[in-house]
């Protein structure tokens, strides 16, 4: 049963906030002064030359490109998926028609869980969070008229990503484009799965290898290619503060780089081609000092921990998308405002590619007129708001180099705890990560609960008027075209060649060996996803998770 609010909630919640609450502290609750000045960078032991540089050099706070967007400015990259792999084609189309300069695929949960339309743990999940892939056919008309070998592409997949991957790889041979031409990122963060979104499939150990197999695959065979995007969104979306997510990201990477060099890679051979992927929330400078501060601690650590030689080894480039979590049901037309405003923190923290939240996503799927609008805030930003005519243009501010600092010295603290629990799996076992996640989003509650932190529209000046915004329909008989193209393409393909390409896979993942060429063989061969996932889980296993009281 669901229980209304008291008449004298209600009538508090449409009332200004209340003064003597005002918490003068970030949104991850680190607290901020009200005057920064030279002491507080003398307090912090600021050097400028060593903290701070210039852009481009190292320890690149101040952004990896010596002319950042006055040479090029960040791809925009809408991450969008829904339905049938017909109707998100139509969505890509329509992107890049609007000014769009890089795709992003968004997968429904069926197949972020390496799972078929026509499974029955997927019945009624067919394309509501994303686009459903089953088959190469399927990636193919996703795919269609779209010019991979001359646009990047971002794939935000895990648990089954290097299977999504060998389907988007023969996709482009079928075409005549050759494999090394393909630009993009491959997300495949399995770590962060285990510690906050959930979406795993087989063990960390043998996931681990598969994520390690793509680096080596694309370390030799696709040189433009981000074999892994290390993720802190997930991260912070499920409850994180700002340290924490970056914090936690890093450690992985540095997981990521482990088992890398640990397989015989030379760290300057794939070092390069590690990309991340970042949340950014309401606290305008607290998340512009969070991008500062990691550039600053993955350059130390590829130099000095790694002895990587290869400047860009020690660059950090990553890819930002605005907050969802901060996304309201209530009066939705306030999302355009926070999305533009972590979208210019995003911009001002020097970030390489960028996602805006669509209006309507605490609702539904976005509709065509929030995505455009969603793209229009990036192009506005770009192009009127005058934020790239200089390279960095906070350094030096009092505030934001000390709150960089700040951030700087908690990550590292939290990374010396996570080095103290035997790193990164260790502490996933141990619930570690999933505690102090838990935890901090809990204290976040509370202080919306006590409106000591503030959402407008939802726990203060809260409208009664009930949103009038039009939501996306999707083609009702969708799953059932898709089911019964599953079942026509295994009645057609060469059972044969099927059966032996699933066979050699098997034996590929027995042996050890790279499962790369296997899986795209097996693709090839029109194995389906939920068909090679379940013959990698006979060998691999499941992944059981431990419950956290």
């Amino acid at each position: 049963m669901h229980h209304r609010p008291s008449t004298e909630r209600q009538q508090a919640y449409r009332e200004p906030p209340d003064p003597d609450k005002t918490d003068f502290s970030t949104v991850s609750g680190e607290p901020v002064e009200p005057v920064y000045d030279r002491s507080s960078l003398e307090r912090i032991g600021f050097d400028a030359e060593r903290d701070l540089g210039r852009p481009g050099r190292y320890p690149f706070t101040r952004g990896v490109h010596e002319t950042m967007y006055r040479g090029r400015l960040w791809t925009m990259r809408q991450f969008a998926g829904f339905g049938s792999a017909a109707e998100t084609n139509a969505r890509f189309r329509y992107l890049l028609e609007h000014g769009e300069t890089g795709l992003s695929i968004a997968f429904d949960l069926p197949t972020l869980y390496g799972r078929d339309t026509d499974d029955p743990l997927a019945e009624g999940e067919f394309g509501k969070c994303g686009v459903a892939v089953s088959s190469l056919p399927d990636m193919e008309e996703l795919l269609d008229q779209i010019p991979l070998g001359d646009i990047t592409t971002s794939m935000t997949i895990n648990g089954p990503a290097a299977i999504i991957w060998a389907m988007y790889i023969a996709t482009a041979e079928k075409r005549g484009i050759p494999r090394a031409r393909l630009g993009g990122t491959l997300q495949n963060d399995i770590l962060k799965e285990y510690t906050a979104q959930n979406e795993y499939i087989f063990p960390p150990q043998p996931s681990m290898k598969l994520v390690v197999d793509t680096i080596e695959f694309a370390t030799n065979e696709m040189p433009r290619w981000n074999s892994v995007s290390i993720s802190g969104y997930h991260i912070r979306e499920a409850g994180a503060t700002a340290t924490e997510e970056l914090a936690f990201t890093i450690a992985d990477g540095l997981a990521y780089v482990d088992a890398a060099l640990v397989r015989g890679l030379e760290i300057d051979a794939f070092a390069p081609r590690l990309s991340f992927f970042f949340n950014c929330h309401n606290d305008f400078f607290e998340e512009i000092a969070k991008f500062r501060a990691a550039r600053r601690i993955w350059a130390k650590l590829m130099r000095e921990r790694y002895g990587a030689r290869n400047e860009r080894s020690w660059w950090m480039r990553f890819h930002t998308q605005t907050a969802g979590c901060s996304l309201t049901a209530q009066e939705p037309e306030n999302n355009v405002v926070r999305t533009t405003i972590q979208a210019l923190a995003a911009v001002l923290g020097g970030t390489q590619s960028l996602h805006t939240n669509s209006l309507d996503e605490a609702l539904a799927l976005p509709s065509d007129w929030a995505v455009r609008i969603a793209l229009r805030t990036q192009q506005v930003i770009a192009f009127e708001s005058g934020v790239t005519n200089s390279v960095d243009p906070l350094a030096g501010s009092y505030l934001v180099e000390t709150m960089t600092s700040e951030m700087e010295a908690r990550v590292w603290a939290i990374l010396n705890e996570i080095d103290e629990i035997g790193g990164v799996i260790p502490a996933i076992e141990t619930g570690y990560f999933q505690k102090r996640i838990s935890d901090s989003s809990y204290r976040y509650e509370q202080a919306l609960a006590a409106r000591s932190k503030i959402v407008v529209g939802v726990n203060v000046l809260r409208s009664t008027e009930p949103p009038d915004i039009p939501i996306l329909q999707m083609d009702p008989s969708g799953e059932g075209r898709q089911r019964e193209r599953l079942a026509k393409l295994r009645q057609e393909r060469d059972v044969e060649r099927w059966a032996a390409a699933l066979d050699a896979l098997e034996a590929s993942a027995r042996n050890d060996e790279n499962l790369m060429p296997a899986l795209i063989d097996a693709v090839q061969a029109y194995a389906t996803l939920g068909e090679i996932t379940e013959r990698l889980r006979v060998v691999y296993g499941a992944h059981r998770p431990l419950q956290i009281v």
